[in-house]
């Protein structure tokens, strides 16, 4: 497992992607299900930025463990801001059009449908939001 700790500020986005990057490359990760986990950790690293720690900034960790047969892929994602848990909310009715639907919702019902597994758990004053994708589809 890797790890990395860096300050919640979209400006890390893309350090976040090349450390996450980096893992899957060695795994031998093919192009698309690395842009279906880039798309998903773009939209949870940009949430922990913009809504954890509001109207402040704080630290996050990303981990990174590929499992032993290279079968899979778990990324947690550890924040100490304030306790949301995105899978509670329901998803977006996409049936509707832009205009009839709330506003918010969309990135994680994405990160949904792409990843294998998605949980939350909020754990002594952190959120652990933890996505695993396989790496053969």
């Amino acid at each position: 497992m890797k790890e990395l700790d860096i300050e919640a500020l979209t400006e890390n986005l893309d350090a976040v992607i090349r450390f996450v990057d980096a893992q899957l490359e060695e795994a031998d990760c093919s192009p698309k299900v690395q842009m279906q986990i880039d798309l998903a950790v773009e939209e949870i690293f940009v949430n922990i930025a913009n809504y954890a720690y509001h109207p402040e900034t704080g630290p996050a960790t990303v981990r990174v463990e590929v499992k032993p047969d290279a079968s899979a892929v778990i990324i947690t994602f550890i924040d100490h801001g304030v306790p949301y848990d995105p899978l509670a909310k329901a998803d977006p009715d996409i049936t509707l059009s832009s205009d009839e639907r709330d506003i918010g919702g969309l990135g994680i019902f994405l990160v949904k449908k792409n990843m294998d597994d998605i949980r939350y758990e909020y754990l002594n004053g952190s959120n652990i939001l933890t996505i695993v994708k396989g790496l053969s589809r």
